[in-house]
């Protein structure tokens, strides 16, 4: 291979090489010296399978620079080897009903968040022979499994490992994703990808937009493992959402169990935009549900209502709502009626759903795992604030992190835990008087 960027000769480079895996010279591609590149690619097919007629049905060529969500569902039913899930303590947690947003999907395998986000990542190479999956560790398996047994059958030149380079992973990404394929990226953990943000928010996002439409990468998703895991600390327990969600260009997606991840993952996937996929990590063994062996899509973009109630209105994501499940478990008993919402996508986020919650209840409280300030808990207060404030009956909450760092001994307290979110319910109910 061969390359010449505003004159220094691929030779020079070496070291890019290396982090690019010999793949693409994709963050070459993702930067700004378009017209200075010269690119000769003497194997280009191995690395870029089928992938004008593969990619055809995918293609973004045609699309507006905003949000695509579509909604489908297919049938690539898979006999799932990995190891039996382990049981979720909190059975009230696990909705018992199907997600009203689409039908049945016929057979289901119980699985654990692990194993359904393995299924989805099976399916995507079985279906789109452009697509390749790579990252810090994932050939084999990945450190929470993951990626298990997908080298095996997908091959290395599909599945393969990267160096300890964020900032190259998204880089590839994005320049993999502009000629066309679909590039599924892994950031080790969320706290880690502060190194890839300029790559993220100054080339992903504003890729489509800057060109005129003329050039997308919405072939990439981005996945990282995040929030808090009993044990992680400073640098393995951060939930960076509301970064992320500052961000036009980009759809921020966090699933809060398997069932619900698979067919977010796949409609991410399959996304015309640039994802960021975050998935709770606490959840990768500990949540279970029965999870369709169909291929199916959730549309992005649509909150989800778990539980229907009538006194106030409680929104979430993520792990956080095992907590405020909890809560509103708490609260039926002393006769209190809450509606649980999970958001599920927090770029674009639904605000319909909520408004429309907020005017029969009168009373909100938005719980995350994140600090309070400025997080994405304050984006939906104030937009409810504007969009309801006559039909409010007592102040909005939020119950959120605290305003210091993850702490390691402290995170039971540091979490807003189940306790806490009752005591606000208590709150706006007594205020509501």
């Amino acid at each position: 291979k061969e390359a010449s960027l505003l004159g220094c000769s691929f030779d020079a480079q070496n070291n890019l090489a290396n982090v690019l895996n010999a793949k693409m010279m994709a963050t070459l591609l993702s930067r700004r010296y378009y017209k200075s590149i010269t690119l000769s690619f003497h194997n280009y097919q191995q690395h870029l399978p089928a992938i004008i007629g593969a990619r055809s049905s995918y293609s973004s060529s045609s699309a507006a620079a905003t949000p695509h969500y579509q909604e489908a569902a297919y049938n690539n039913n898979r006999d799932d080897d990995q190891s039996p899930p382990q049981p979720f303590p909190y059975e009230s947690y696990n909705p018992t009903n199907p997600d009203p947003n689409y039908p049945s999907l016929g057979p289901t395998t119980k699985l654990n968040l692990f194993q359904s986000i393995n299924s989805a990542l099976h399916t995507s190479l079985s279906t789109d022979p452009t697509a390749i999956l790579f990252g810090e560790d994932v050939a084999f398996g990945g450190v929470f499994r993951t990626s298990q047994n997908l080298r095996e059958e997908f091959g290395s030149q599909r599945v393969f490992n990267t160096p300890l380079s964020e900032n190259g992973i998204a880089g590839m990404a994005i320049g993999y994703a502009s000629v066309g394929g679909t590039a599924i990226g892994e950031i080790q953990f969320a706290d880690y990808i502060f190194p890839a943000i300029d790559q993220i928010v100054n080339e992903m996002a504003k890729f489509r937009y800057r060109s005129g439409n003329q050039w997308s990468c919405g072939g990439v998703t981005l996945r990282t493992p995040c929030g808090a895991v009993g044990h992680g600390g400073l640098y393995h327990s951060q939930s960076p959402e509301a970064y992320l969600c500052h961000t036009p260009g980009l759809v921020v997606v966090m699933p809060r169990g398997p069932r619900c991840a698979k067919g977010l993952l796949l409609s991410s996937i399959r996304c015309k935009d640039p994802v960021i996929f975050l998935e709770p990590k606490i959840l990768y063994r500990s949540a279970v549900e029965e999870v369709p062996d169909a291929d199916y899509e959730i549309p992005l973009g649509k909150a989800e209502i778990m539980q229907k109630g009538t006194d106030v209105t409680i929104v979430g994501w993520g792990a956080q709502l095992r907590r405020l499940q909890l809560a509103c478990d708490l609260a039926s008993k002393e006769g209190i009626s809450c509606e649980l919402i999970d958001l599920r996508t927090l770029l674009p986020w639904d605000s319909e759903t909520i408004i429309r919650s907020v005017k029969k209840t009168g009373k909100l409280i938005v719980s995350h795992e994140a600090p309070i300030t400025c997080g994405f808990g304050a984006e939906v207060a104030a937009t409810l604030q504007q969009e309801c404030f006559f039909h409010l009956e007592a102040p909005i909450q939020r119950v959120a992190g605290y305003d210091t760092p993850f702490p390691l001994v402290a995170e039971k307290y540091y979490l807003p835990d189940e306790t806490k979110n009752l005591d606000a319910i208590r709150k706006v109910m007594e205020l509501a008087k």
